[in-house]
């Protein structure tokens, strides 16, 4: 039964990448001025006062390179503010247009966390980053660890313009693994589903505070793992910045 649930979240992301239709070269593509370049957003940076950490969470996405080669930087990480613990996943990837709306990426991911107990581990990861029909923006990541441990992760979020300056964002992320890694908390199967709203307004494109909701679910034996917590929620307040 597990293995079947982890077939069709595989399938699941399949299908997601399967939205761009056959990722050919196209002359499109080929014309882009591939002069270097750089971004940086900082997706997230905020501040969830109710769980018992209180973490300031942050979350970066940034690239150099022009439009059809560039090298990715995707993180995420938290710190507690009431004690020297925190943890993060960092990532960095080749990307490669292959549609005019699609990267195909691959490179490496380390996870890290500090604190009592304070461990790393590496991965490679490959998948596919874009904007798929109907405007959303699609991330499925296959990964396999330093250990063989194969995990694949799948993130998708959609913007709704209430006003040219007012704007809500809806996120969904899910993992899923083949392996228990009980040293990372992580079970066989479908690990999680995070669902997040941030409403935000951009006093300049550059800058946007916002509020916002979250709200995450484990399963099976990843919540075996927490110690039987399966669902939590918690309000947030931060800012986008990027430049």
């Amino acid at each position: 039964m597990m293995m079947r649930i982890v077939q069709y979240t595989f399938g699941f992301l399949i299908a997601a990448t399967l939205l761009v239709g056959v990722p050919t070269e196209t002359a499109h593509a080929q014309t882009m001025d591939d002069k270097p370049r750089a971004f940086l957003l900082f997706h997230k940076l905020e501040y969830v006062p109710q769980p018992a950490e209180q973490p300031v969470e942050g979350e970066v996405t940034g690239w150099a390179g022009g439009d059809v080669n560039r090298l990715w930087l995707r993180a995420h990480g938290e710190q507690s503010t009431l004690h020297r613990e925190g943890e993060m996943e960092a990532e960095a990837l080749y990307g490669r247009l292959i549609s005019p709306f699609f990267d195909a990426v691959a490179g490496v991911r380390v996870d890290r966390t500090w604190g009592a107990g304070g461990k790393t581990r590496a991965h490679l990861a490959v998948g596919l980053q874009g904007l798929a029909p109907y405007q959303f923006e699609v991330e499925p990541t296959l990964y396999v660890s330093q250990a063989g441990d194969v995990s694949a992760g799948f993130a998708a979020s959609y913007h709704v313009l209430f006003t040219q300056r007012l704007k809500l964002e809806s996120e969904l992320e899910t993992s899923a693994a083949l392996q228990d890694v009980p040293e990372w908390g992580v079970g066989t199967g479908v690990n999680d589903l995070g669902l997040g709203f941030r409403l935000r307004y951009e006093f300049h494109r550059k800058f946007a505070p916002y509020v916002g909701y979250d709200h995450s679910w484990t399963f099976g034996e990843t919540a075996d793992l927490a110690g039987g917590d399966t669902s939590s929620g918690a309000f947030v307040f931060g800012v986008r910045i990027w430049r």
